[in-house]
């Protein structure tokens, strides 16, 4: 092996250097990707290919990433692969800063690579940085060669060799983890549809870990209220916005769902917050919560926070931005008030999961009053439907004078109690820590009779009497009774 030389005023020994650059932090070969699919974004591409293949059946992955951005110039070109080579260095309107990616991440992961761009129909420039020649003393030669040949629009491609950082052996595995990985770093943009990103010619779907556009059975995460903006100073002496939002996931329509599903959909597991830079995630995990704790009931909610580059200090982007340090003033501005609203939904979770329970408890009442049902007068109702009643009693929180509600919904008669009305203390509470035979009975007997009242004044209803002023005035004297008692 060569031996490189240097003067004693070098800042760098290029043989050392490289190899120390290859252990630059990248925690996976989809983050390293990842910094030439933002190249390629900020190229102002709409459609990048990954191809993945494995040119020997023992031999290491090569990987291709190929654009139709914008290309390089020659000048461009061969300043690619130098470190801070960028000409858009500490530029904070995009995802680029410090014009360290390109090479760090390649690097990370192959012994060589080659940069290829072409502009506006001209021949296509070259580049290339090979580890095994620089260790062995050979001189980095970054300038570029122009290959023979037309080429179509503009574009630029990137090709690793000789990838011998890559964890999977299985080319499979790894294409199903980087589908995984992209798709949920780059969701935005694949959603909105100015991406159209490719691994082996099949496309990246977008992965929403809100789950705000997954639907099953029916049913889809909602926010828990509107997005909340926090306004911060900028080094420039501005001001930017911070938006964070926060989501619900439906635990009454999911809670039954299997292991193997909630994993596959990322429910389980799936807690946190996720950081978005310029709407590409950077970071997720648990992230500004203050002295909260996670807990499995925070599967059932997640945190979105979006910034602008221009907040890069405040979040404490790191150079291959795979996580932030969130500077002192931002968690105070932000900290207090997000580990009180992560403290609130880990409530609404729990009691979200209680009343599954409890309604899972009032079937026998329900199937009773069904059976019922088709001796009873029949209720009038519009549109679809016709014929016996089916019955649902639920719970949760309603104006505190109302002991419950109840809604003919295409026959099914949904009756709701009022958690916080006096009732429901009183009568519920004791008997939900009955277990023997006698507590159930009393329980049924209690449920009969709210769903008879709830039936009898959707009858009254139906046949236009206003039942309104007699449900709300017992519900009142009741509470006031019990209030006294």
């Amino acid at each position: 092996m060569g031996q490189q030389t240097h003067r004693k005023d070098d800042l760098l020994v290029s043989s050392n250097f490289i190899r120390a650059i290859r252990e630059s932090g990248y925690v996976s070969l989809s983050t390293a990707l990842a910094e030439l699919v933002d190249n390629s974004l900020q190229a102002e591409a709409t459609e990048v290919a990954i191809t993945v293949v494995r040119a020997k059946a023992d031999g290491d992955p090569e990987i291709c990433v190929e654009d139709n951005g914008r290309g390089m110039s020659r000048s461009e070109i061969e300043a690619c692969l130098r470190f801070g080579g960028s000409s858009r260095f500490d530029e904070r309107r995009s995802f680029g800063r410090f014009g360290m990616g390109l090479p760090a991440a390649s690097l990370s992961q192959a012994r060589r690579i080659e940069v290829t761009a072409w502009q506006n129909n001209r021949s296509a420039c070259q580049v290339f940085l090979d580890v095994d020649a620089v260790v062995a003393g050979a001189p980095v030669d970054l300038r570029a060669r122009r290959l023979s040949g037309s080429t179509v629009g503009s574009g630029c491609r990137v090709v690793w060799l000789n990838c011998d950082r890559i964890e999977y052996r299985r080319l499979a595995w790894l294409e199903r983890a980087l589908r995984r990985d992209l798709g949920r770093l780059y969701r935005r943009f694949l959603s909105s549809g100015g991406l159209t990103l490719t691994i082996n010619g099949k496309r990246v779907d977008p992965i929403d870990p809100t789950l705000l556009t997954t639907k099953v059975e029916g049913r889809s995460a909602r926010l828990a209220f509107e997005p909340i903006r926090y306004e911060l100073a900028t080094s420039a002496g501005k001001t930017a916005f911070v938006s964070v939002r926060f989501v619900m996931l439906p635990v009454q329509h999911w809670h039954h769902l299997d292991n193997v599903t909630k994993r596959r959909m990322g429910i389980v597991g799936g807690a946190g917050v996720s950081i978005l830079r310029a709407g590409r995630e950077i970071a997720s995990g648990w992230h500004l919560m203050g002295a909260k704790r996670k807990e499995n009931y925070d599967d059932w909610w997640r945190c979105e926070i979006d910034f602008d580059p221009v907040l890069d200090e405040h979040f404490g982007i790191t150079v291959n931005k795979q996580g932030i340090r969130p500077s002192q003033e931002l968690q105070e501005a932000l900290g207090p008030e997000l580990e009180s609203i992560a403290r609130l939904l880990n409530a609404r979770v729990r009691q979200a999961f209680e009343e599954v329970k409890f309604q899972a408890a009032t079937e026998t009442s329900c199937r009773i009053a069904e059976a019922a049902d088709a001796d009873l007068p029949v209720i009038r109702s519009t549109g679809k439907g016709s014929g016996a009643l089916s019955y649902r009693i639920g719970s949760e929180q309603l104006p505190i004078e109302t002991m419950f509600t109840s809604a003919l919904k295409r026959r099914t008669l949904d009756v709701t109690l009022n958690i916080d009305h006096p009732a429901f203390a009183a009568l519920y509470r004791p008997l939900q820590a009955l277990s023997d035979e006698a507590g159930k009975d009393l329980r049924t007997a209690l449920e009969l009779f709210l769903l008879s009242f709830a039936r009898t004044t959707t009858l009254l209803v139906s046949d236009g009497h206003d039942c309104d002023d007699l449900l709300r005035l017992w519900s009142k004297t009741y509470g006031r009774m019990l209030q006294k008692s």
